[in-house]
């Protein structure tokens, strides 16, 4: 049995999966709000009722919103900031009294994926989630990759390939630089981009509503957003070369682009021919925590 935490700003979700991947308890709780021990008292106390559940001892996976310095063991990059400048590896192990594995919560997703969803059986595994940021994971053979930086798949902060001259320098981003791939295809630059080409502040489902519905602005819109994300994504097969893109986040429920991508990404993919296979995730919004129990494999 392996318990997986994904720990979010809004919410603390957790399950039991089994050797088989199916899951046998589920918690979902809220984040105590700017609050670092309460976190680490709420993670601890849900693994106590996980276990009590099932009655068994499980290993402990937990997927985090930002990632752990390998320079100085702490954490940083946390959109919940109390967890910036943290200890949280060694703190949840003392408190679990257990060792813990822990990945940031876009590497759970690609590792879920990996294993028992839209990416299963493939080599290699590029996932890819389109929400408020823009974040990846990279795996393969079934191991998730974390490179010396701990920063491996984090596309969305290398800058917009091949820019046209009106994408430059790009919208500011908070990382400090501008025209960042996610102050593209994230949903706020999905939605900036409408707004400044003639449509109004509308959140995704509402701009392809109204795409559907035959709006111009909406169309272009959408046709924008299409060609950055085929160019970003064909810059990712250009360097690893995965047998599989999964699309994660909110905006990969926009069912067109796994039509309308692999149709445009072959003009920037260096070679004859594309193999590779854009998916939605299989799993969905609890890819993350399945892939935080994931971080201890089956034969584990």
């Amino acid at each position: 049995m392996r318990i997986g935490v994904d720990l979010g700003g809004t919410k603390i979700e957790a399950v039991v999966m089994d050797v088989r991947g199916r899951v046998r308890a589920r918690r979902r709780v809220p984040t105590p709000a700017g609050d670092y021990p309460a976190t680490l008292r709420e993670i601890a106390s849900i693994v106590e009722e996980l276990e009590a559940e099932v009655a068994a001892q499980c290993t402990v996976g937990i997927g985090t919103p930002g990632a752990r310095s390998p320079a100085t063991g702490r954490m940083k990059n946390c959109n919940s900031t109390c967890l910036n400048g943290q200890p949280l590896l060694e703190d949840l192990q003392q408190a679990l009294r257990r060792p813990v594995r822990m990945a940031n919560d876009a590497d759970c997703f690609a590792l879920s994926e990996a294993t028992d969803g839209a990416g299963a059986g493939a080599g290699v595994v590029f996932a890819a989630i389109l929400g408020t940021g823009v974040g990846g994971g990279l795996v393969v053979g079934r191991q998730l990759v974390q490179g010396p930086n701990a920063i491996a798949g984090e596309w969305g902060h290398n800058p917009l390939p091949w820019p046209a001259a009106d994408e430059r320098p790009g919208p500011a981003c908070y990382c400090g630089r501008a025209g960042c791939v996610e102050t593209f295809l994230s949903g706020p630059g999905f939605r900036h981009d409408f707004a400044r080409h003639g449509g109004q502040d509308a959140p995704a489902e509402e701009i392809m509503a109204l795409c559907h519905a035959g709006v111009a602005a909406a169309r272009d819109a959408y046709g924008r957003y299409v060609d950055r994300l085929a160019r970003s994504l064909a810059s990712v097969i250009n360097v690893v070369d995965p047998h599989v893109i999964v699309l994660g986040g909110g905006l990969s429920n926009i069912h067109e682009l796994y039509r309308d991508i692999p149709a445009r990404w072959s003009a920037y993919v260096f070679s004859d021919r594309v193999d590779t296979r854009l998916a939605p995730a299989a799993h969905g919004d609890a890819s993350g925590v399945r892939g935080a129990a994931w971080l201890w494999p089956a034969e584990a």
